[in-house]
């Protein structure tokens, strides 16, 4: 039997130019300075991160992706057939596909990413290479209540959630736990029968390992972390020299996570959205945060947020983790 030809929507909830703004007034106003790494993501960024994720210390991508192709038949006898899956934070789509090439008969793919010309990208090519899977590319902020449009047939799907990338863990716990419960309302919605949340999460382990990761020798993360600087340059007026700004990151290990920041290397003034933001010498900019757990302390988090904690999946060192959280 022939399949369709591929299917592709572009659905644009137009999340980026103003809550950019006000985000950046907002983060830089506070009395210590911060911005939302959200906004890392548009197309200048997305193509630095993904020169980040084949550094040879930066393990977390390679890990998981090997645990996803180790266990990904596994994996997909346990989201079931007829699937709708919901990607937060399409990248590149490597992951997806590994499940996608898996699961039996999947009734479509939702790719949601703030970043427009990625999604598009993304997802375009996606749909190219499986002919007759609904793809539907979503540009909006997933960090907030997104509606999410059923399969082009309109029935009532079993809905999965896919947030890879242990982007979880840029979130403290309390606003993780916040976050998986208002998307476990949006997962409800599929219809038929109650789904669940596949999730990527970076597991606590040496902290010479963590801080190798993010400081690379090479400087494409300090070129990453930067970036935030440039684009509020390109699209909010803004006058910031990124290079007066030097590239940190840190481990607090009281908190479990790696702190990026970038720091004034100077008494400094620059504009953004109209406001003027003076910075001191050694002064810094919190603009990501990676919260690492152990297994038992995610599990309590999911539990916290309404999920049952049913499979996981790591890799033989036991750097990464893949849980399995349903709705059942």
């Amino acid at each position: 039997m022939s399949r369709s030809p591929a299917r592709s929507r572009f659905l644009d909830l137009e999340p980026a130019l103003e809550s950019f703004a006000q985000s950046v007034i907002a983060g830089l106003s506070r009395p210590r300075k911060s911005l939302d790494s959200a906004f890392f993501y548009d197309g200048a960024g997305s193509r630095l991160f993904e020169r980040i994720t084949a550094l040879p210390d930066y393990y977390p991508t390679r890990t998981e992706i090997g645990i996803l192709d180790r266990a990904g038949a596994e994996i997909a006898t346990v989201l079931g057939p007829g699937v709708q899956l919901v990607e937060l934070g399409s990248g590149s789509s490597v992951k997806v596909r590994l499940l996608l090439d898996r699961l039996a008969d999947p009734a479509g793919y939702v790719g949601i990413d703030i970043s427009r010309e990625h999604l598009r990208q993304a997802c375009a090519a996606l749909a190219a290479d499986h002919p007759g899977l609904d793809v539907l590319a979503l540009c909006a902020d997933y960090m907030q209540e997104v509606p999410v449009p059923p399969p082009a047939d309109g029935l009532p799907r079993r809905r999965i959630g896919f947030f890879p990338g242990s982007t979880i863990g840029n979130l403290e716990p309390e606003a993780a736990a916040a976050f998986l419960a208002r998307w476990r309302r949006t997962l409800l919605e599929g219809g038929r029968e109650p789904g669940g949340m596949l999730v990527g999460v970076d597991l606590k382990k040496d902290p010479a390992l963590l801080l190798a990761a993010y400081n690379d020798p090479t400087g494409v993360t300090a070129a990453f972390n930067r970036n935030i600087l440039a684009r509020i340059n390109r699209e909010l007026g803004g006058t910031f020299d990124p290079h007066a700004f030097a590239h940190r990151a840190i481990y607090c290990a009281e908190r479990g996570r790696i702190e990026m920041h970038l720091v004034s290397g100077r008494d400094q003034i620059a504009m953004a959205a109209g406001r003027r933001f003076a910075f001191a010498a050694g002064e810094s900019i919190h603009t990501e945060n990676s919260c690492k757990y152990t297994v038992p302390e995610f599990q309590a988090l999911a539990l916290r947020a309404g999920y049952r904690p049913e499979r996981v999946w790591t890799d033989a060192d036991r750097l990464f983790s893949v849980h399995w959280l349903s709705l059942r």
